[in-house]
């Protein structure tokens, strides 16, 4: 039994290797020129769009695979994220049983989302996919066959063309042709049909993997958006809610800060300065009266003139204890030198106790410790409230000049 089966395997062995010779004698002889090829334009033409068709789908198919994996890859770092939120999420926090539900619809959503992908999208390039396989081994199929055709074809030529005509070769010759050319045209019929129909399909496979993709991320995204609200919703509560407590311990020490206030007040008169509050606003400059309202402020002021004069016949000490503001808007305030050390002109002298940096052109920029020698305002009008106007000492003792000039606030200052 087993040597029949040898023998009949030997044959099929030595008929395929017959038939391979046969071809590539025949593709030499095509290539050299000596034989002539059956082409079909339109078929390679279908070949050409098959194998571009075929490598698209296995680069979409391979994509679609690598998205799967990386859902499957977020889908587990949510999982641990989700996770490590519930372990660090204290039992008497807000929302903490509306943050064990929301994990757990996180995973579910995560979950669905993911088989979706699978067996829709990713199946149905799988299911195109299965069948150019079959389609490319009957296109090489279609081309040993059309080798043998042409080679069946010019062996039955050269038969019919020698001197010496073998009527039992020429019919065999005749027989083997016509059951190569049937094959041969069986196959190629089928795939005339085949290709164009594959082609075209390719449209409608695409249309449905992307939409079902587009679908499900869409609900997926959604679902998940209303999860992440929720989160956020929670996170805001529970801040509120560390907010309240906060603030109702700090109002719990409202009265323990009110003494340490009263005991800060009750401190002596050497200690540091505290820093003072913004300086006073400047309100807007007046504007320039006119020549009549000039002329009536002069007759208005005449009688006040004669009581100038008077002052300056007989030159007033202000009293220690007046502060310079009260000092600077008397016109009669201006002392010769009777205060003191003090230059003449000036009516009295301060220290900075803290600095502050000119905000206009016409203030006076100072720095802790500067001496200032403070100036009466020519017209009283034009002093603002909590503002003097003076010359620091050592630009006086430079340039015995009083162009420097400024305001300055007077609480950022103390009487020397």
């Amino acid at each position: 039994m087993a040597e029949p089966g040898k023998g009949v395997t030997a044959g099929k062995l030595a008929i395929n290797v017959q038939k391979r010779l046969t071809r590539a004698q025949e593709k030499v002889l095509q290539k050299l020129g000596k034989a002539d090829e059956t082409r079909d334009t339109v078929f390679e033409e279908m070949v050409a769009n098959f194998n571009k068709q075929m490598t698209e789908g296995t680069k979409l198919q391979k994509d679609l695979k690598s998205y799967l994996v990386a859902v499957k890859t977020m889908h587990e770092a949510s999982r641990r994220l989700q996770d490590c939120l519930a372990d660090m999420y204290e039992p008497e926090w807000f929302g903490k049983e509306e943050m064990d539900a929301m994990a757990e619809d996180s995973d579910t959503l995560w979950l669905d989302y993911h088989q979706s992908l699978a067996d829709k999208s990713v199946a149905c390039m799988d299911t195109y996919l299965t069948q150019f396989p079959d389609i490319k081994a009957r296109i090489a199929k279609r081309d040993r066959k059309m080798v043998d055709f042409d080679s069946a074809r010019h062996h039955f030529s050269s038969l019919q063309k020698g001197k010496k005509k073998d009527e039992a070769k020429i019919a065999k010759a005749e027989e083997e042709l016509g059951r190569a050319q049937r094959i041969f045209e069986e196959l190629n019929v089928e795939l005339q049909d085949e290709l164009p129909s594959l082609w075209d399909n390719r449209v409608g496979v695409y249309v449905n993997t992307f939409q079902s993709l587009a679908g499900n991320q869409e609900k997926f995204h959604r679902e998940m958006g209303k999860l992440s609200q929720n989160l956020n919703d929670i996170m805001t509560k529970l801040e509120e809610q560390r907010q309240f407590k906060k603030d109702g311990t700090a109002a719990e020490k409202t009265g323990d800060d009110a003494k340490s206030e009263e005991a800060n007040h009750s401190e002596s008169a050497s200690s540091a300065p505290k820093r003072p509050g913004p300086p006073p606003r400047r309100p807007p400059p007046r504007l320039t009266p006119s020549p009549d309202q000039r002329q009536r402020h002069a007759e208005q002021f005449e009688d006040e003139d004669e009581a100038v004069a008077e002052a300056e016949a007989e030159p007033t000490v202000p009293d220690a204890n007046t502060d310079c503001t009260s000092t600077t808007t008397q016109q009669s305030a201006v002392t010769n030198g009777s205060e003191g050390d003090l230059p003449p002109g000036f009516v009295c002298k301060v220290k900075a106790i803290h600095d502050y940096a000119a905000t206009d052109g016409d203030e006076l920029e100072l720095k802790m410790g500067d001496a200032v020698l403070v100036l009466a305002f020519d017209n009283p009008d034009e002093q603002d409230d909590g503002w003097l106007l003076g010359v620091k000492e050592s630009h006086w003792v430079q340039s015995k000049d009083i162009s420097a000039k400024g305001v300055f606030p007077e609480n950022f200052t103390q009487k020397v």
